[in-house]
């Protein structure tokens, strides 16, 4: 690990500050995915912008019909809140099921949000349940959010403050877990909302995506034997040591199937 600078700022404009200001500044929220990047020395940023002690990107609040989650929240605060457990259960049971007990207490939403990892949970909790990232500056949709491998729509000196869950009619999320990281080899979250039913798959290819002719089916008629005889192409899926690119297919369906089950 290369070394560098630490700034703690106490809010938002502080924080854009030291960042603008650095030479190759990084966003520190939970530092469970960019610390074991720099250890690697994969990143080496002259300044750490930690965002810590921002209290504007805490808290958890229910307004309007939606759940509003701050970007400095911790996983196991997500678990844990009544707001989010009367509102979204399944968003409290996906944050629940997040790595270990160290990742849910130190890892954040919006820290997870903004990496982007093609094999965390809270991508397919984000456009599942048709959520919007709001950052510093804007409003982003999570259709439009996720764009490729670690890759999102935030510019270079963005920063996502909170995340605006819509309330659903029902949803569920099942996931097909890592043994060792509990990261997902593939995750399905599916939800029933006043707009349609959507369909939001992680774990299996380069960046979250949804599944329209699942959707549809669901439409239909809400009931898992409505997905008989739908398959996920598996041109486009990750192939690895956990499974391959046509198991991958084959899990989505599986865990489509369960996650209609769970909202039953």
């Amino acid at each position: 690990m290369q070394p560098f600078q630490i700034h703690r700022p106490s809010s938002v404009a502080e924080a854009l500050a030291a960042l603008r200001g650095a030479g190759e500044g990084k966003l520190l929220a939970g530092g469970q995915s960019l610390i074991p990047v720099m250890k690697l020395d994969l990143a080496e940023p002259t300044d750490l912008v930690s965002l810590a002690g921002i209290d504007a990107l805490r808290g958890i609040r229910s307004e309007g019909g939606r759940v509003v989650i701050g970007a400095a929240v911790s996983h196991a605060e997500v678990e844990a809140s009544p707001d989010v457990a009367a509102a979204i259960p399944a968003l409290a049971r996906l944050a629940g099921a997040i790595g270990d007990a160290q990742v849910r207490n130190r890892g954040t939403l919006g820290g997870s949000v903004a990496h982007a990892d093609p094999a965390a949970d809270y991508p397919a909790a984000l456009v599942g349940l048709g959520a919007t990232v709001v950052t510093d500056r804007r409003e982003i949709g999570a259709d439009s959010f996720f764009t490729g491998l670690f890759e999102t729509a935030l510019v270079e000196d963005e920063i996502v403050t909170a995340v605006s869950f819509p309330v659903p009619e029902r949803a569920a999320y099942a996931k097909f877990p890592n043994p060792a990281s509990k990261f997902a080899i593939v995750g399905v979250m599916v939800a029933a909302t006043g707009q349609g039913v959507r369909v939001a798959v992680t774990g299996a290819g380069p960046s979250v995506f949804r599944v329209a002719e699942m959707e549809s089916a669901l439409a239909d008629g809400f009931r898992p034997e409505a997905l008989d005889g739908i398959a996920v192409s598996s041109d486009e899926l990750f192939g690895d040591g956990d499974a391959s690119a046509e198991y991958r297919a084959h899990l989505v369906g599986v865990m489509a199937r369960r996650a209609v089950a769970e909202c039953a």
